[in-house]
């Protein structure tokens, strides 16, 4: 472990990283570090405990929501979007389904289309940030796209899509979408520091996120929602983002049956070179799941092994500081014998 240890650590040099690097085992470290600053006008270290926004890894946080909801009756995978929406979100096609929704197969347009391409930052709300406070709130953020194609024709990843689902979540459920996510994934998976934050508000240990714009680092407060949904937003640390793997497998946030549905592919996505199940992405060709997340001020990859109980999971407070060491860390995988 020296060698992986010395390369992370080398490479995050090099980069100049800033955030949490994790690889255990069964939820027993086998590396662990952290880097650079969480607040850089106060000189606040990170440190391992630090929480850091993950961005659209909240996307499967939401679906593992939505499936609980499911098992307890409330929703189901052919309930359609209309009959929770009633009159709201017009455009949406009355044929969507939560598992189009889930699968990112329902073809409604998107507030933020990533295919789209450009920067991460070049989106602009088209309400203040400051207003997106609840889920309710982004309704007038996803109105007025028009579809994209039929439901289930295609994949197409949508962010639109997963704030509709955590809308419907918490109409179905009448609680608050961010109670719902508490309740029923990080309660049972033993996520004690994972929440939906306002970021005008963000309590000591909490990483603030940066991004260059003409070679000065500012914080990314103008660039997000306040507080985020069902498409991203939530913050949380390493150590929880490995027990969320372990009570994902473990059948306690959702039975066993439900997690083999969402980690079955229900999507091949060659552009990216992987698949897709129902809130996580999947490897083209094993049984690996990941979250991944990216957005002005914060990069995301976690990476779970199933099969070895493997690991590894880098945070970042800046827009693209986790891609360079979670290559490296695909690329150097960890023995068994370690």
């Amino acid at each position: 472990m020296a060698a992986l240890g010395d390369g992370v650590d080398a490479l995050a040099r090099e980069s100049g990283f800033s955030g949490v690097v994790s690889v255990d085992r069964g939820g027993v470290p086998v590396f662990a570090n952290a880097y650079g600053l969480a607040d850089r006008r106060h000189h606040v270290a990170n440190t391992l405990e630090t929480r850091f926004g993950i961005a659209s890894g909240t996307k499967g946080l939401t679906a593992l929501t939505a499936i609980s909801l499911i098992e307890h009756g409330a929703l189901s995978l052919s309930t359609t979007a209309r009959s929770v929406l009633g009159r709201d979100l017009p455009l949406i096609d009355e044929r969507v389904t939560v598992e189009h929704l889930l699968a990112h197969r329902s073809g409604i347009g998107d507030y933020f289309d990533e295919d789209a391409g450009g920067e991460i930052t070049d989106y602009q709300l088209t309400l203040p940030a400051h207003e997106l406070s609840t889920t309710e709130a982004y309704l007038p953020v996803l109105d007025g796209y028009p579809a994209k194609f039929p439901p289930g024709e295609r994949f197409s990843y949508c962010n639109s899509g997963y704030v509709v689902l955590a809308l419907i979540a918490e109409r179905v459920a009448g609680q608050p979408f961010h109670q719902l996510v508490r309740d029923r994934v990080c309660t049972p998976a033993d996520m004690c520091d994972t929440e939906f934050l306002r970021s005008d508000e963000l309590p000591p240990g909490t990483a603030t996120g940066y991004l260059p714009i003409e070679g000065v680092y500012r914080t990314n407060v103008f660039h997000l929602p306040v507080r985020g949904s069902g498409d991203g937003g939530i913050y949380s640390t390493a150590g929880d983002i490995s027990a969320l793997w372990r009570a994902l497998f473990a059948g306690r946030i959702v039975s066993r049956d439900w997690v083999a549905t969402m980690t079955r592919p229900h999507s091949d996505v060659p552009s990216k070179g992987r698949r897709y199940g129902l809130g996580f992405w999947l490897h083209a060709s094993n049984d690996t799941v990941m979250l991944t997340g990216y957005d002005a001020g914060v990069s995301f990859r976690s990476v779970h092994d199933p099969q070895a109980c493997l690991t590894h999971t880098v945070l970042s407070n800046t827009s693209d500081g986790a891609w360079k060491i979670s290559r490296y860390l695909d690329q150097n995988p960890v023995p068994e014998s370690e």
